[in-house]
């Protein structure tokens, strides 16, 4: 079995107000890049300090989760945008929220490394192993395909989605080769089959057909997977169902998916979204191979109250009863700043919860 990593988190963390206020106001690359130097180093100490057993730089050189790429490939035009309806916490309804990748207007032409800004810092400064992020190629056909502006250069979304698997597939090549231990890509497109809501939209406003979208999907992603498999490299996927400022877009549990996607997806962890009733149960569980290992994402990045470790020991001991205990792991159910302007808690809620993380991973596993 690859690293256990027990105590795991998905990778970005809240930026600082002023780091922020920098972006928002234009600030020059090099003021930007002193200021991200030094947050940098505190959260690298931070999680350290904590006793994480993976290490990342919160992702705040990025605007946004996806960022890394939009910024290092051209062909994206963000002053278009197609809209998403996201719900709220309280249930109060859908917030419109447009895609923050733009829309794909010309031919895709990569200009660096998605990660050269990131990577050689990070390698510098964290002493336990270091996690780098990536978003699923699956990512961009939903958000940044829009009919009579990308078919001339793309004529489908798959077409642009084959385009950026060789994106992404390079780089996580690359990252492989250059002997980072645990690379992860974030997928948040998974929900679109598991929600009757977006099962539709996926027919009626892209024209493709949901289930041989999936297989598709399936497919793009291994093609990345493959690219990275390399002995001492763990590789994992993030399912995720949206992650804007306490909002999501999706819900649903694996159930519809899961014997498809446990079983063909070629990657040794799968970290899933289980803080909330919108998850579903653990039954869907039963069909992940053995030897594959489940980061129960149980800790909520999305509301400020701290999971007591008695209910998360119990939840736990839930899914235990469907995948052996040894192959489970713990981590938040996502991010806490999947954008730049991160969820509504405070840093001092963010370092609590990863705290419990640890907390509850050592009790549970020991080490």
């Amino acid at each position: 079995m690859a690293n256990l990593f027990r105590a795991d988190h998905i990778g970005s963390l809240l930026r600082p107000a002023e780091l922020v206020t920098s972006h928002r106001a234009g600030a020059p690359a090099d003021v930007l890049r002193t200021l991200e130097d030094r947050e940098i180093l505190r959260v690298i100490s931070r999680q350290r300090a904590l006793g994480l057993d993976v290490i990342t730089d919160g992702e705040l050189r990025r605007t946004h989760f996806m960022s890394d790429l939009t910024d290092a490939v051209d062909g994206f035009d963000t002053n278009d945008a197609v809209a998403r309806s996201w719900s709220t916490l309280d249930d109060a309804g859908a917030a419109k929220v447009s895609s923050i990748t733009g829309i794909v207007t010309g031919k895709l032409a990569q200009r660096r490394a998605l990660t050269a800004a990131e990577l050689p810092f990070l390698r510098s400064h964290a002493i336990a192993p270091l996690k780098i992020t990536l978003p699923s190629a699956t990512q961009f056909p939903a958000i940044a395909w829009k009919r009579g502006v990308s078919d001339p250069v793309y004529p489908t979304p798959s077409d642009l989605l084959w385009a950026i698997v060789e994106i992404i597939r390079a780089e996580m090549a690359a990252l492989a080769g250059a002997g980072v231990p645990y690379l992860q890509i974030d997928a948040p497109r998974y929900s679109y089959y598991i929600d009757p809501k977006w099962r539709a939209w996926l027919t009626t406003e892209l024209g493709v057909d949901p289930d041989a979208a999936l297989a598709e999907a399936i497919r793009a992603d291994n093609a990345c997977f493959d690219a990275a498999r390399r002995p001492g490299v763990t590789v994992a996927i993030h399912l995720c169902r949206g992650n804007n400022r306490g909002h999501w877009y999706a819900e649903g549990g694996y159930d519809a998916i899961a014997e498809q996607l446990f079983a063909e997806l070629r990657v040794d962890r799968f970290l899933l979204e289980y803080d909330d009733a919108r998850s579903g149960s653990f039954e869907p569980l039963r069909f992940v191979p053995r030897g594959k290992l489940v980061v129960l994402g149980l800790v909520s990045s999305k509301l400020a109250a701290l999971e007591p470790v008695d209910a998360l020991r119990r939840r736990i001991d839930d899914a235990a009863r469907v995948v052996p205990l040894d192959e489970l792991a713990l981590s938040p159910q996502c991010g806490f700043a999947s954008t730049m302007e991160g969820n509504l808690v405070t840093e001092a809620d963010q370092w609590a919860k990863l705290a419990r993380v640890v907390e509850t991973a050592r009790a549970v596993w020991g080490g």
